[in-house]
């Protein structure tokens, strides 16, 4: 509401303006009000306004509404912005005494105190805008004038210069002004004739946000007033800064407060306040950063140096000199202390005496009928005073360069040839006549040099901004040093716009970059645990989690890593797998290489008896092969032991599938022999042909095909490859072969199985055969163990980890492998080594076989005989003891 209520006022005393410009063009302008004598007159062709807060600080007083409000009293004197004032005069009469420049127009001035205050700011710039010098007005320079008529206020083009940045009065007035920094002036909408050559917030707020950037500040704290000028400004700094930012507004930063970096948006007038609120709580040790309105004013460092040391802050940029300036200044001597109320309370502050009791009835608050008179020989050389000191122009060179803004504007209307001017029908505008409109066209147009630099402005009027980074140094003597030790130029590209010299920066502790933050970075073993409600920069440390580990301060998350965690340094992991070196695996591998010599053992026995009935009864071929696969699933072992790499994985997982299949496949096949043996006896069976040698080989290479099929998509689509797996103790990292495909995986097995259910099936239907034709219940207890072995796995293997569950894998291979080892080949080896004589015709039909084998034959007899009857034929088959 205050926000709309000023919009709301500015409104007013627009059109109030406005009305007071229109009544002043018709009848004449009349000053209603008390007459002032505070101000400096110089008639001029064009004369230039201004106003610049010569007091400050005003001492407040309560309205009683009784009577008329009387003349306000301010606290302090402001001998640098006499300084500024000086500083205009001094440009204008420089202008008008140069022949290249304006040589046929004079300029004048009219210059108030706006004594920054927004109240009399506002009176100030309504009476420059009539154009009217009051009775009795300083004059410096060419005649005075008692009083101007309508005709003055158009010729006079005012104000120009407006401290302030408080745009009044009618819009035919424009203001180009040499310390207004607020980013809210260059909307050319709202203020289309507002003109500057300080330049806009904008730059200066992002040379602030760079400067915390560069020193790692994340907490600070922003202390301005209700304006404009601080409410733009931060809002400013947050959008650059992308920071969170402790508020401080129209309060000091409490004890408790963990932020050490304070930025200041805020006048000369209103930091006092805030350092006599800072030096009563007894706060110290704060990094000040200072906006461009303070970050060069010395006469702060008097009564608050101690807070002050090691302030930064951006100064506008400088002048290194303005030819002859100095001597302007300093040629005030008695004769002249006496002409101004300004002068006098100048000298009066000065020199701490008193000019005369009629000139003390200024603005100013404290009574000097203590102090002596003044005794007129006093000297400005013998003694330091903001006033005189030149060593830093920067507010001084900005008003110098609105002057000669204003002069090369007017200079090149005088140069405009009237056809070929800018305006309608290619007029000029009349440098004698100036219409302000004309004359702001060519402002905004202009480009010249002065003290060699180049000045132009954008299309909002703003120039391009070049700051000083200033730091605010004690030196030997006490006395303020400001030492620039880095600088910001917006027109250079990011990354080179700021630059700083870290080694000559003074700071107010110690001689390390203060740290400003919500919440300490967190030290190695922690980590950053966020506060809820509360912003990023706010957090706890706490302890990182086992398996975790943080050796850098302030981190924000962990990942776990194939490291252990001490918390504040990492120390390998115990790699774990299933090797060599330790004794389990020693007993695997040594089983593996016993089991595969062990069945290349049998293989050789068998190959040395293959002559005997034992043998050759026995399907000789298909034992020789599944011998042979039998050694190659031990060996099969061996690829589970070691360090997992990726191709040792993917030749795991097919080897073990496929070398079980061949086996299983040479068992089914024996089977079938067995079963497809016994049909083929039965008369006119010509079965045998279509399950020889021949086929039996192709049944084997045809099931194990199948499961070479699913290996091979296996392998194509997702396959097999290391693993660190950390997942199941932390502490050690588990060096495995993951699956890739856990379905490829369980598809082998289940094929495995699928034949080993077609073998059981087929050796369990033949078991009841003679045994010296087959040996099917060798086959049945086989496929038991099988069974029972992998049925067992099943469950195991899912709840082991680690190298267990490589050993757990392992131990049913050679499980499996020894259970068709000894099952089906023990009894035949035990005979044809033990006891060679049974091997041979004569005992291979014994009176049990022999009965069994009567026994089978009349019972097929019996069956054929059936048959024949139903084919209404009978056939008797008869079998000798050799058939």
């Amino acid at each position: 509401m205050a926000h709309l209520s000023a919009r709301l006022l500015l409104l007013g005393l627009r059109l109030w303006a406005s009305r007071i410009c229109s009544a002043a063009a018709q009848d004449g302008c009349t000053f209603l009000g008390e007459e002032e004598t505070s101000s400096f007159y110089q008639e001029g062709d064009v004369v230039l306004g201004g106003l610049f807060p010569l007091h400050y600080s005003p001492v407040s007083s309560v309205t009683s509404f009784q009577w008329e409000p009387q003349q306000t009293t301010y606290e302090y004197f402001s001998a640098r912005a006499l300084r500024w004032m000086e500083t205009m005069m001094f440009a204008v009469r420089e202008i008008n005494q140069r022949r290249d420049l304006l040589p046929h127009l004079t300029l004048g001035f009219h210059i108030r105190d706006s004594c920054d205050h927004v109240p009399v700011s506002l009176r100030g710039s309504l009476l420059l805008v009539n154009g009217q010098p009051e009775w009795g007005a300083d004059s410096r320079g060419a005649g005075q004038g008692p009083g101007s008529d309508c005709a003055a206020v158009r010729r006079a083009v005012s104000p120009y210069i407006l401290q302030s940045g408080l745009l009044t009065c009618c819009s035919l007035f424009f203001q180009v002004s040499y310390f207004a920094s607020c980013s809210c002036l260059s909307d050319q909408k709202q203020f289309p004739t507002f003109m500057r050559t300080m330049p806009s917030d904008a730059f200066q707020i992002r040379a602030l946000a760079r400067l915390v950037r560069y020193f790692h500040w994340t907490w600070v704290g922003v202390i301005g007033v209700e304006s404009d000028y601080a409410r733009f400004a931060i809002q400013l700094f947050l959008q650059e800064s992308h920071m969170i930012i402790h508020f401080v507004i129209l309060v000091i930063v409490t004890q408790g407060s963990s932020s050490r970096v304070l930025l200041n948006f805020s006048g000369e007038s209103e930091l006092r306040s805030i350092l006599r609120e800072c030096l009563h709580r007894n706060i110290t040790g704060l990094q000040l950063i200072a906006s461009e309105a303070w970050a060069t004013s010395k006469s702060l460092w008097g009564e608050f140096g101690d807070l002050l040391t090691g302030t930064l802050g951006f100064g506008i940029r400088k002048a290194d000199v303005i030819p002859g300036l100095k001597d302007f200044l300093t040629r005030l001597g008695p004769s002249d202390r006496s002409q101004s109320a300004f002068l006098a309370e100048f000298w009066e502050e000065t020199f701490n005496c008193r000019v005369n009791d009629s000139l003390n009835t200024h603005t100013h608050s404290i009574s000097y009928l203590d102090r002596e008179p003044c005794s007129g020989r006093e000297d400005l050389g013998d003694v330091y005073t903001p006033y005189a000191d030149v060593s830093q122009l920067r507010v001084s060179y900005n008003v110098y360069k609105a002057v000669y803004l204003i002069a090369h504007a007017l200079q090149d209307m005088t140069n405009c040839v009237d056809g070929q001017g800018p305006f309608i029908n290619g007029t000029c505008g009349d440098p004698k006549h100036v219409k302000p409109w004309q004359l702001l066209h060519y402002m905004k147009q202009v480009k010249f040099s002065t003290l060699g630099e180049e000045v132009s402005f954008d299309h909002n009027g703003d120039p391009i901004a070049s700051y000083d980074l200033m730091n605010w140094q004690r030196g030997q003597d006490g006395s303020l040093r400001l030492v620039k030790v880095g600088f910001y130029d917006a027109s250079l590209a990011d990354g080179r716009d700021l630059v700083i010299n870290d080694t000559v920066i003074q700071w107010p502790v110690g001689k390390q970059v203060p740290r400003s933050v919500c919440s300490e970075s967190c030290p190695p073993g922690t980590r950053v645990a966020r506060k809820k409600g509360e912003p990023v920069c706010c957090f706890d440390c706490i302890p990182c989690a086992e398996g975790e580990v943080s050796n850098q301060t302030g981190v924000f998350s962990l990942t776990s890593k194939p490291f252990s965690s001490a918390r504040d340094h990492c120390v390998p992991k115990t790699i774990e797998f299933l090797s060599y070196q330790e004794s389990m695996g020693v007993v695997l591998c040594v089983v593996s290489i016993l089991g595969a010599c062990a069945s290349l053992s049998v293989l050789a026995v068998f190959v040395a008896n293959r002559h005997t009935p034992i043998v050759r009864g026995n399907n000789m071929e298909l034992s020789f092969l599944l011998l042979s696969f039998l050694s190659v699933c031990f060996l099969i072992g061996l690829l589970f032991i070691g360090e997992p790499s990726d191709w040792l994985c993917r030749i795991r997982y097919p080897a073990f599938g496929v070398s079980f299949a061949l086996c299983i496949s040479c068992l089914l096949a024996k089977t079938m022999v067995v079963l497809m043996a016994f049909r083929a006896t039965l008369p006119g069976s010509d079965v045998m042909k279509w399950f020889g040698p021949a086929q039996q080989r192709a049944s084997v290479v045809l099931c194990t095909a199948v499961q070479g099929l699913i290996c091979l998509i296996w392998l194509l689509t997702r396959p097999p490859y290391t693993n660190l797996n950390t997942s199941h103790i932390s502490s050690v990292i588990i060096i495995d072969c993951a699956m890739g495909s856990e379905v490829a995986f369980w598809c082998v097995l289940g094929y495995i199985g699928l034949l080993a259910c077609m073998c059981f099936i087929l050796a369990f239907l033949a078991r009841k055969l003679p045994d010296n034709f087959n040996e099917a219940k060798f086959i049945t207890f086989s496929m038991l163990i099988f069974f029972a072995v992998w049925i067992t796995f099943i469950p195991v293997y899912v709840s082991t980890a680690g190298k267990y569950t490589v050993a757990v894998h392992v131990f049913a291979i050679l499980a499996s492998a020894f259970g068709l080892l000894v099952c089906i080949f023990a009894p035949k080896c035990y005979i044809v080594m033990l006891r060679p004589e049974k091997n041979s015709r004569k005992h291979m039909i014994t009176q049990r076989s022999e009965k069994t084998f009567l026994y089978t034959a009349s019972y097929i007899k019996a069956k054929l005989i059936i048959k024949n009857k139903d084919n209404q034929g009978t056939h008797t088959w008869y079998f000798n003891n050799h058939s």
